[in-house]
């Protein structure tokens, strides 16, 4: 669960409450048409929401609004007293941008951005649009829309520069906005810049480290630095070298804090981080943590014990994987960290926004702006080229891989349809493509023979290093290409006579549930086992019976399987899901052309999770279809950060 911010008390907090992202499932058993007149629908369609009329009617039959976003519009209008369908289908739309990710709704471009919901794409030309022209208007004239940035509070949602948010949300993105152009204003950090200069030199002599010298440079000089770049570019190796930097200054060594958005991405920058650091400063960087546990979420409730009134007591605070950062994580955050502190947000704006609402990493990384006198003077006399724009450096050197599966990732980035799809049927060794799933089977069966040997064996980092072997990644979770169905063609691949178990000696595998070499992965967070959503470990087999063994950065961990409650097998994984880990080899396994959820950023994050080898299985159109997809998360960040520079 992420923090969020508290409905203000008053008697429209109830109608506030109300216009939040619903994920009850909520649904009635029919719904009427457009206008006044029903239209028989199957009672038993839980798609559906029983009373809705109208407009909400048609768009919910239409398969655009779920029946939670009827629920809410009507309950809002309801409570606020608006019963035009034109202003309660605006409401229900902005409930549905934030369920889907965005921030706010425009309503004059919504009518050409809307897909649909589901698993297929929905044509909604024909559908019943209110004019645009004239549609904000109206909705701001009634008692629900507050107009304006300087409108006083109080309504449940809010129009600004064209767009409709509801006010929970504005309220968090000027929140971010303002936090942000605070720090940029205040006076910068305290540098010794010769110092600084050697140090840059000592730690980045190679070849190609010249982005990574300035990205160091700038968030040593800077409140708030953007370190952008894709897999293998560095990041994570200028995070540790920074940190050495900044414990090289003059005066008491900085307060350091690590954190990322999940268990996993916090294990692999704890490691990732200790690998580059000097001996002598390992010890002073504490153990990376999930953003709930620096900011000590309270279970139960919506607050953090650090927030405005409580900072956190850190000079350095890094984020990693900030792409999966919500907009309301990242509004806890900021008010939690203290001005005078250095906040360094990491990740690639390429891959794949927050599963909540907001995109900010993406909006930082590519709001416009201008470069700021004081820091460019600092650049130039540590020899360091200037035009820095709102702290962001992108690394673009990339270290770990090359060959076709950079080549193909960067197709993908430029929206380059023809060029991926020759990559792919170029034949190249580290890029394959594939119609049918049997082409999977070797890998699976090849990775899981090793599994089910060494984890029968008692061999637990072999068995952890087979785990990373090879991972199958899903868009979707259910249906014919989704997690669910690949997990099961696995488990019979795997249960053959040809398969992983058959490399296991004979009864070693218990009935039940665990079994040695069984994959699984963390659904929930458990900080009494020091486990996190999204960890993924194998049962190995141990003198004291069966174990499961993690690895998140130090030696591995070995758990009783009677203390993990929230866990699930792995053999395949949503894309979501690998965010923020790497594999040896991968297998993406796209839907159809017409899934909403086939985008550039989906393909472009599974694609570089793999260091060695990536296949993908599909077909071509649907691989255009993600090229030529991007995510389109509307948000007012990106233009009023750029408004301000």
């Amino acid at each position: 669960m992420t923090g969020v911010a508290e409905a203000p008390a008053g008697p429209t907090s109830a109608v506030a409450a109300e216009a939040g992202p619903r994920h009850d499932g909520a649904a009635a058993t029919g719904a009427a048409g457009a206008g006044s007149a029903a239209t028989p629908v199957d009672p038993g369609d839980m798609r559906l929401a029983h009373s809705a009329t109208g407009l909400l009617a048609a768009f919910n039959a239409a398969g655009v609004l779920e029946p939670s976003d009827v629920h809410v519009a009507t309950r809002v209008g309801r409570l606020g007293g608006e019963a035009r369908e034109e202003v309660l289908l605006a409401v229900a739309l902005a409930v549905r941008a934030v369920r889907q990710g965005s921030v706010c709704v425009d309503l004059a471009d919504v009518s050409r951005t809307v897909l649909g919901e589901g698993d297929e794409l929905v044509d909604v030309s024909a559908l019943p649009w209110p004019d645009p022209a004239g549609w904000l208007a109206m909705c701001t004239a009634g008692p629900l829309v507050a107009d304006g940035a300087d409108a006083p509070p109080g309504r449940p949602l809010r129009a600004v520069d064209g767009l409709l948010y509801l006010d929970r949300y504005w309220r968090e993105e000027e929140q971010v906005r303002c936090s942000l152009g605070e720090r940029a204003a205040a006076a910068p950090p305290q540098v010794d810049l010769p110092r600084l200069a050697a140090g840059l030199h000592r730690l980045f002599p190679a070849p190609g480290s010249e982005k990574q010298r300035l990205a160091s440079a700038v968030s040593a000089l800077r409140r708030v630095t953007v370190l952008a770049g894709g897999p293998g570019t560095g990041k994570t190796t200028t995070v540790a070298r920074l940190l050495a930097l900044l414990h090289d200054q003059p005066g008491p060594p900085p307060r350091v804090a690590l954190a990322a958005p999940t268990g996993k991405a916090a294990a692999r920058l704890q490691e990732a981080v200790a690998a580059e650091l000097p001996a002598q400063l390992r010890g002073r960087v504490p153990e990376a943590a999930t953003l709930h546990r620096l900011l000590g979420w309270r279970p139960g409730t919506r607050r953090f014990r650090y927030d405005r009134t409580q900072r956190l007591p850190f000079d350095v605070v890094v984020v990693d994987e900030t792409s999966m950062v919500s907009l309301t994580m990242m509004a806890r955050l900021l008010e939690a960290v203290r001005p005078q502190a250095r906040l360094v947000l990491v990740g690639d704006p390429d891959q794949l926004a927050s599963v909540e609402a907001g995109a900010v990493l993406g909006d930082l990384a590519r709001a416009p702006g201008r470069p700021e006198a004081a820091l460019d003077a600092a650049l130039a006399e540590l020899g360091l080229p200037g035009g820095v724009v709102n702290g962001v450096v992108t690394l673009d050197h990339v270290w770990r891989f090359g060959g076709a599966i950079a080549e193909f990732a960067r197709a993908v980035q430029a929206g380059d349809a023809d060029a991926a799809v020759a990559l792919l049927r170029s034949g190249r060794p580290d890029l394959a493509f594939a119609a049918a799933p049997d082409a999977v089977r070797d890998d699976v069966v090849q990775a899981g023979r090793e599994l089910a040997r060494a984890a029968a064996a008692g061999e637990v980092e072999t068995a952890l290093a087979a785990l990373e072997q090879h991972r199958v990644l899903c868009a979707h979770r259910q249906g014919p290409y989704g997690v669910a169905r690949w997990t099961m063609e696995i488990e019979r691949w795997l249960g053959s006579p040809h398969a992983a178990r058959a490399g296991a000696p004979r009864g070693s595998a218990p009935a039940g549930p665990w079994y040695p070499g069984r994959p699984v992965l963390v659904t929930a967070n458990d900080y009494d086992t020091g486990l996190f959503n999204g960890d993924t470990g194998v049962v190995v087999e141990r003198p004291e019976g069966l174990r499961v063994a993690f690895a998140r950065g130090g030696p591995p961990t070995l758990h009783a399987p009677a203390r993990l409650s929230e866990v699930a097998t792995v053999h395949a994984m949503t894309v979501h899901r690998g965010q923020g880990s790497q594999f040896r080899r991968v297998t993406v396994v796209l839907p159809p052309a017409e899934s909403p959820l086939l985008t550039r950023e989906l393909l472009y994050t599974a694609v570089t999770r793999a260091r060695e080898f990536v296949r993908v299985v599909g077909t071509e159109e649907a691989v255009r279809a993600a090229v030529q997809r991007p995510v389109g998360r509307a948000s007012g960040l990106r233009r009023r950060l750029g408004l301000e520079s």
